[in-house]
């Protein structure tokens, strides 16, 4: 079961402003811990939204619109991908994330659709793993 943890951005991680060095040692040491336990697949923190853009849809039209993006509290700053046996591991992973900001501050834990969960036909399936496979290589 993969699950996604989702760092909230506040006002500095929007303005591009790197917590202390003590949150950057705290995250070494969490995802040293979660590479130990082999769970960890993926995590990195995101530029801020100014240096991004959304594609939006509308009436069957398809507009970029560019950073950067109200309520930060919305926004993602960062994020670890783990791969776990249960939702009460992850639960007790994610219990274990340090504080991101060294403030005030949130994370959100997703669980991640697994191929089967999308209940394609056999064929779609098969591509869609084949593709998985060749790109976590």
């Amino acid at each position: 079961m993969r699950f996604i943890i989702l760092v909230k951005a506040t006002k500095h991680s929007e303005q591009g402003i790197m917590p202390p060095q003590d949150v950057f040692d705290a995250m070494a040491d969490y995802h040293e811990q979660l590479t130990r336990a082999g769970v960890l697949l993926d995590a990195n923190g995101l530029q801020p939204s100014s240096k991004g853009w959304r594609i939006k849809w509308t009436g069957g039209k398809k507009t970029v619109v560019d950073g950067p993006f109200t309520e930060a509290k919305e926004l993602v700053a960062g994020y670890t991908v783990i791969d776990v046996k249960s939702p009460e591991e992850a639960r007790e992973w994610a219990r274990r994330f340090p504080n991101p900001h060294n403030d005030d501050g949130e994370i959100e834990v997703r669980q991640l659709y697994e191929l089967q969960d999308l209940g394609g036909s056999e064929e779609w399936t098969n591509r869609f793993q084949e593709m998985e496979i060749t790109t976590r290589k």
